[in-house]
Order: C-alpha cells, then sequence, then structure tokens
C-alpha cells in the first residue's frame, strides 16, 4: 500500500502591481472646462427661478404694486395729475411690495444655510466669492426687471385712463423707484448673508424700513433729539420714494436718498464677503 503524498505547496499569485500607471493612459468623454462666473451665474438662475419662494413673493409683489395702483387710479381725475407723474399710484402699492423683494432676497441666501445646501453649492463652487457675486447679480436683474414692469404699467395705465399727453415725464421715476426697492433687496440678501438665518434677516431689514419711518415722532419731541429727528424722516424709505415719485416737486427728487441707500447696501455686501471668506460653513 503506497503512502499518500503530502499535497504540494501552492504557490502564491504575485499580487498586482496597482502603484503601476496602465499602459493606456484613460481620456473621459466628458469635457473638462474651466469654471468662471457665467457657470455661477447659470446655476443661481436656476435656483431663483425654479424655487416656489420665487413664485409667490414676486406674485404678491406684482398683485400690490399692480392692483392698488389701479384702485388709487381709478379714483384720481385729470386734475390730480396737472403737476406730478402718471406712476404715483404705483407709490401707495411699493409701500407694502417692498417688503416682498425684501423677503426674497433674505430667502435666495439663507434657505440653502437652513436646509444644509449651502454646503452642496460650495463643494460644486468652492469659490465662496463667485457664488454670493452670482446671488447678488441675479436677485438685482429679476428685482429690478420685476418693479420695473410694476411701476410702467401702473404708469401707463393711469396714463391710459386719463384724458391728454402726460403732464410730467415719468419715465425717470419707473427706473429710480425700480432701483430703490431693487437696492432694499439687495441690503437684504447682504444680511442674510452675513446673519445666516430667514428671521433674523428679515426681522432686522424690517426694523431698517420701520423704525426710521416711526421714531422721528418721538425723537422731534425733543429739542435736542429734533435733528436727529428731522434727518431721520428725511432719509427713511417711505419718504424717499415720495420724493423719487415726485409728490412733493419742492422737496427733490430722491437723488441724495437714492444715494445713501446705495452706500449703505455696498458696504453691507462688502461685510457679507469678508464674512463669507472668513467664517466656515
Amino acid at each position: 500500500m503506497s503512502t499518500p503524498q503530502p499535497p504540494m505547496p501552492q504557490q502564491t499569485a504575485a499580487a498586482p502591481e496597482w502603484h503601476q500607471a496602465p499602459g493606456t493612459s484613460y481620456t473621459s468623454p466628458i469635457p473638462v472646462t474651466r469654471t468662471h462666473l457665467g457657470h455661477a451665474l447659470n446655476s443661481e438662475w436656476t435656483k431663483i427661478k425654479s424655487v416656489r419662494s420665487t413664485l409667490w413673493t414676486l406674485g404678491i409683489f406684482l398683485l400690490l404694486v399692480i392692483g392698488i395702483g389701479f384702485l388709487v387710479a381709478a379714483q384720481t381725475t385729470n386734475e390730480d395729475f396737472g403737476d406730478v407723474p402718471y406712476t404715483i399710484p404705483a407709490f401707495f402699492g411699493l409701500m407694502l411690495g417692498q417688503i416682498c423683494l425684501i423677503t426674497l432676497g433674505v430667502l435666495v441666501v439663507s434657505s440653502e444655510y437652513g436646509t444644509g445646501m449651502i454646503r452642496t453649492t460650495f463643494t460644486a463652487s468652492p469659490q465662496r466669492h463667485r457664488v454670493l457675486a452670482a446671488k447678488l447679480i441675479i436677485f438685482f436683474a429679476v428685482a429690478f426687471v420685476v418693479s420695473a414692469f410694476a411701476i410702467g404699467l401702473v404708469g401707463l395705465i393711469t396714463e391710459g385712463m386719463h384724458s391728454g399727453p402726460a403732464p410730467v415725464p415719468w419715465g425717470g421715476t419707473v427706473v429710480m423707484g425700480a432701483l430703490y426697492v431693487s437696492l432694499l433687496g439687495v441690503l437684504a440678501l447682504a444680511v442674510g448673508s452675513m446673519l445666516r438665518h430667514s428671521a433674523g434677516a428679515i426681522t432686522t431689514m424690517l426694523g431698517v424700513v420701520l423704525v426710521p419711518a416711526i421714531m422721528p415722532a418721538f425723537l422731534m419731541m425733543s429739542e435736542s433729539m429734533r435733528t436727529l429727528g428731522e434727518k431721520m424722516q428725511e432719509y427713511n424709505a417711505p419718504n424717499a420714494l415720495a420724493r423719487i415719485f415726485q409728490i412733493d416737486r419742492e422737496s427733490g427728487h430722491g437723488g441724495a436718498q437714492l444715494g445713501l441707500l446705495a452706500g449703505v447696501t455696498a458696504a453691507a455686501i462688502v461685510g457679507a464677503f469678508v464674512l463669507l471668506d472668513r467664517r466656515d460653513v
């Protein structure tokens, strides 16, 4: 009887050389292009037009400005526009409609922080300043076009209700009025970027708009505070819009008020950019 032979030891296969590059290099069929601001603008445009908050806020804005403007225009006569532009009815709608643009401006940036999607945004576009710049540009363009359309339509409706040519040119009020409320929305966006909280940013912006309109009545009760109250009354949002729409032609056309808002908005934008680079997501 033969003695069983022990099993032959199996040779271990040599480990593949994973560190070596393949003989033939792989080329991806997906084109690789260097990203730029245009890509960020396209991304932000896709966001702002696809979320419900944009449709709701802009829809309510148009309803307020055009609806209230139409109701006011229907109660006027030809003599009411002897020395004022036909866009004045839009002023009454903008007093409420500006809150819609402020709210939308905050939500454009703060909603992404609330849902955590801002991490995805910054992963896709590590250049944070480019993302914020795209948000500012897209929002300002949308707000300006929509508000100019609403004010201009109210002017056309009012002019159609009254006979005779326009006694006062009203094209400038369309541009300046739209620019003012759009800058308010951009200021809200910058504040939302700094605070990263929807409720806090909206409350802050409502304070910026409402407090200067209410406080002068109390400040001017004191002689020492009267100067501050008068300045606050001169530059608050309602009075600025009233001057832009030339309700009182002797008080100017709102250029100083618009310039002040532009300066404050620019300072807030600079602060938003600085904090964006210094803070973590």
